[in-house]
């Protein structure tokens, strides 16, 4: 299998909300590959952020591919929401959900890419009997609810370990890592195999947002 691209998804949830819409399209048309947009509802996850009318919103500004990563209970209930308002990709938690497989098939069926997110504690046993159906395996290397968090360690080997399971079945899945991805851990997460990297307040945390993202693709791509 061709070895895929690496791809960056800032995420907003680092950004400034009253600079948005001008930090989003000065991202997107310098370069970033996705927009990952974090929704938390309070109960799968300590913290509240952001519902369908921010998807529609950012639908509006940029073409870039929308990573939407349903970090809530009952994500069933509102994937067509979130699909009606114009995620490109829709990430759910398999510990949120009762039927993983079904979940999947209802994002599919509103014409979605669909991802599962794995919290660090989870095994990527309870993915197995799902990889032929998904498109984008999401490895959380923080405990999901805050962004700033420091990388936990442990999640190379679990890195490592799904890309070799995609590898081995040649499933056409992305790799994407979200928790901690900066300067001084974004070289090891992509030698373990990552290939779509989240990161917020690496990105948005800096004076110069642009700088920020190219030296985290830089060093991605050299790694």
């Amino acid at each position: 299998m061709q070895k895929q691209p690496i791809l960056i998804a800032p995420s907003i949830l680092s950004a400034d909300l009253l600079q948005l819409e001008k930090q989003v399209k000065t991202l997107t048309e310098n370069g970033a590959d996705y927009i990952h947009v974090d929704v938390m509802d309070g109960h799968f996850v300590p913290n509240l952020t952001f519902g369908p009318n921010m998807v529609k919103a950012l639908k509006r500004i940029t073409n870039v591919p929308l990573d939407v990563h349903l970090m809530i209970s009952n994500p069933d209930a509102y994937i067509e929401a979130y699909a009606r308002a114009g995620a490109d990709i829709l990430t759910v938690h398999q510990e949120a959900c009762t039927h993983l497989h079904r979940t999947i098939q209802s994002i599919h069926n509103q014409n979605v890419k669909a991802g599962v997110s794995l919290n660090p504690a989870t095994s990527l046993s309870t993915i197995e009997n799902v990889l032929d159906d998904i498109d984008l395996l999401l490895i959380m290397t923080v405990n999901p609810g805050f962004g700033g968090q420091k990388f936990i360690p442990q999640g190379l080997k679990k890195i490592a370990k799904a890309r070799k399971m995609i590898d081995t079945e040649e499933h056409d899945i992305l790799l994407e890592v979200d928790g901690g991805v900066d300067n001084q851990t974004v070289e090891s997460i992509v030698q373990a195999g990552a290939r779509v990297l989240v990161s917020g307040s690496a990105i948005f945390g800096r004076d110069d947002i642009v700088k920020a993202m190219k030296q985290l693709k830089e060093k991605a791509e050299n790694a």
